[in-house]
C-alpha cells in the first residue's frame, strides 16, 4: 500500500467505521486523522472527499447497495458495511476511478479490515453495484 490514494481509502474505511460505530461528529474525525502520526502519509483531499460522501450520501449508497446484499445493509458487519459504501461511493461519485480499480482497492481492504472470506462478498456486490451504475463501461471492458 504504497499509493497516497490507496492510503488514503485504508484510513477513510477506518473514518467510515468509526462513523458509523460511534456516530462521531465528521469534522472531528478528520481533525483526529489528519493529526494522527500517519497524517503526512496519505491524500489528506481524498480522505476528506471520501469520508464526507461516504457520510452525506449514505442513503444513496446503501440504496444502490441494497439490491445485491443478502440481508438489510445495517445487518452486515460494519467493517464490510464501511468497504462496501466506499466502494459504492467511489462508483458512483468517482467516474475518473475506472470500475475495475474501485473494486479492487475495495477487494484489499476486505482483506486488510474483513472477515477470512469477505473480499469474495464485497468482490461480488461491488462488481454488481459497477454493472449498474457504470454499465456503459463495464460492457466495454467485457470481452
Amino acid at each position: 500500500m504504497s499509493r497516497p490514494r490507496s492510503r488514503a481509502r485504508h484510513y477513510a474505511v477506518q473514518a467510515v467505521y468509526q462513523w458509523q460505530l460511534a456516530g462521531q461528529d465528521v469534522g472531528d474525525i478528520v481533525a483526529q486523522f489528519l493529526t494522527g502520526p500517519e497524517a503526512a502519509k496519505f491524500d489528506h483531499d481524498y480522505f476528506r472527499d471520501l469520508l464526507h460522501g461516504v457520510t452525506a450520501h449514505a442513503a444513496e449508497l446503501d440504496a444502490h447497495l441494497s439490491p445485491y446484499v443478502d440481508r438489510p445493509i445495517t445487518q452486515i458487519d460494519p467493517v464490510e458495511r464501511a468497504i462496501l459504501r466506499l466502494g459504492a461511493y467511489e462508483l458512483a461519485h468517482h467516474p475518473e476511478v475506472p470500475y475495475r480499480v474501485a473494486i479492487n482497492e475495495a477487494v484489499e481492504l476486505a482483506k486488510t479490515f474483513g472477515a477470512e472470506e469477505g473480499h469474495k462478498y464485497v468482490n461480488g456486490v461491488l462488481d454488481k453495484v459497477a454493472r449498474t451504475l457504470r454499465g456503459v463501461e463495464v460492457a466495454a471492458r467485457r470481452p
